[in-house]
């Protein structure tokens, strides 16, 4: 079996689980959207959430999977199964321990981190204090979410991948049904309707955690109350999470700029952006991230293995499915951007004005969605290898620009210039990593990614042109309700994917086998063999 077809096969699993939570995540947004619009409510609420929810992409999910996966499988390869559990819980033990510290001082310094996120604020009357309510009650879902990743971390190490990927969803159903549960008990005390959604994001960390735990137990894992002891294991996670976080942090303090910019400009940008970043992660999180997941632990095998030829295959393999599943969504994305938001987000008290202005950020964004997710790939690359100086390096010529960026483009063009900035700074950092790592392992099968791009790239312009041409001619008649707007978003996907799929079989995109035989993988458990 070729590489990329193996990688597909478990990604197609985790793709699976990653789009039930997307789409949940779609549902929350919607939610959030049609109860409170786009504004006061919910700029305060989105910068709130993005306080622990970038503590939580740096520190667990990012730099926590990117050293902690690796010495966990070393450990499995090479010392056996109780010194990796040890490790385990030793890990589990000492991220409860110092988060629960960073929640007492995240809790104290809730003004003045509010002030730094968001200066802008300060202009509009009781905006930075409910953003620091909002803050102070969610601090808890970092510690939660952190050994959530943890967890995850050892699950994915074991082989197992279905779990965890399904875990998210269960933040959003948290963060949905008790926080409508909520909003009258809030309104009932005299507080923020918004609070309610704080305590649901909470109430859905602590679920995803807890989602976890019975398939660690029938993997092996026993947790026994220890005092932390920091044993080698666990103090060469933290030296590599240090600069893993820095190397990782690159997108989230770009984001962290571009929300700081936001809230200077007109109010509603912050949310606008954040709408338009939540529905270009779909994508994202459904290719990119399960391909990331998928290829760390095989990546961190071939490295302890000192086996080159296979960490470079692993690494070209996903890489080429990364290009071929994200070009296509990035060009349909752009070009049905429009009837994509009104669909999801035209409800209630987001209105027409608030459609147009998210789906031209989501434009922007598009620009660098297949780079958002080839950074994600390449990051771990580097991990996998125990190398923590390159991407430190990537990161701060990365975050360097996106400020230049940021700042020439503000002005002429507002928050689509951020959303763009972004964009760009991604495909830079991309570029970067392959150059770094190309130095370190030597050729990536460079002529090959090229082909794949260019024959992709063309196969998704003949399938998006039909689209992008339908919706000219239809000069707006799509906007008439959601019945309208639902036909044209599944038309035009239908018209991509068919045109686009025989396109590609035209121009011997090789990588299409891989999805190919994954399809007719997840056909027979479904429906059975055929003959049935």
């Amino acid at each position: 079996m070729s590489e990329e077809r193996r990688v597909a096969r478990t990604a197609g699993t985790v793709g699976a689980a990653t789009l039930l939570s997307r789409l949940l995540g779609l549902v929350r947004e919607q939610v959030m959207a049609t109860v409170f619009g786009a504004g006061f409510a919910t700029d305060a609420f989105n910068v709130a959430f993005r306080i622990p929810n970038l503590l939580r992409d740096l520190f667990a999910e990012g730099a926590m999977s990117a050293a902690f996966v690796p010495t966990f499988t070393e450990y499995l390869e090479k010392r056996g199964e109780a010194e990796a559990w040890a490790l385990g819980r030793q890990v589990l033990l000492t991220l409860f321990v110092v988060l629960a510290v960073a929640c007492v001082v995240g809790y104290l310094l809730a003004p003045w981190l509010v002030v730094l996120f968001a200066p802008g604020f300060g202009a509009v009357p009781g905006k930075i204090d409910l953003t620091v309510l909002l803050t102070r009650v969610m601090l808890p879902f970092l510690p939660a979410v952190a050994l959530a990743a943890a967890c995850m971390g050892m699950l994915n190490a074991r082989g197992v991948f279905a779990v965890p990927a399904l875990a998210p969803t269960l933040l959003n159903i948290g963060m949905v049904a008790f926080g409508l549960a909520l909003i009258p008990v809030c309104q009932a005390l005299g507080l923020p309707a918004i609070l309610a959604m704080a305590v649901g994001v909470v109430i859905g960390g602590f679920m995803q955690l807890g989602f976890q735990l019975p398939s660690l137990a029938r993997q092996g894992f026993r947790f026994r109350l220890e005092a932390p002891t920091l044993p080698p294991g666990v103090r060469r996670v933290g030296w590599l999470m240090a600069p893993a976080t820095i190397g990782l942090a690159a997108t989230q303090i770009n984001l962290l700029v571009s929300t700081v910019i936001a809230s200077m400009l007109q109010q509603g940008s912050v949310s606008w952006l954040w709408y338009a970043f939540r529905i270009m992660q779909l994508p994202i999180g459904v290719f990119g991230v399960a391909l990331a997941t998928v290829s760390l632990p095989e990546l961190a095998r071939a490295a302890v293995a000192q086996d080159m030829p296979r960490l470079k295959s692993t690494f070209s393999a996903t890489l080429r499915l990364v290009i071929l599943l994200t070009v296509p969504a990035a060009m349909w994305l752009a070009a049905t951007s429009g009837p994509v938001i009104a669909l999801l987000y035209e409800h209630g008290r987001f209105q027409d004005f608030d459609t147009r202005q998210t789906a031209a950020a989501l434009v922007m964004y598009c620009i660098g969605l297949p780079a958002f997710a080839g950074v994600t790939v390449s990051a771990r690359a580097f991990y996998a290898m125990g190398d923590t100086r390159t991407p430190v390096q990537v990161s701060f010529v990365s975050v360097a620009i996106n400020l230049v960026l940021n700042l020439a483009l503000m002005r002429p063009l507002g928050h689509l210039g951020l959303a763009l900035a972004t964009s760009v700074t991604s495909t830079i950092s991309l570029l970067q990593l392959g150059w770094y790592l190309r130095r370190r392992i030597g050729p990536l099968e460079g002529r090959r990614m090229l082909a794949t791009l260019l024959r992709v790239g063309a196969a998704s312009v003949t399938g998006v042109a039909p689209c992008a041409i339908g919706l000219l001619l239809l000069r707006g008649a799509w906007h008439r309700g959601f019945a309208w707007e639902a036909a044209t978003v599944a038309a035009s996907a239908a018209v991509a994917l068919a045109i686009g799929y025989v396109a590609m079989k035209l121009f011997g995109v090789e990588e299409l086998h891989a999805l190919e035989d994954l399809a007719r993988g997840v056909r027979s458990r479904l429906f059975g063999p055929r003959g049935r």
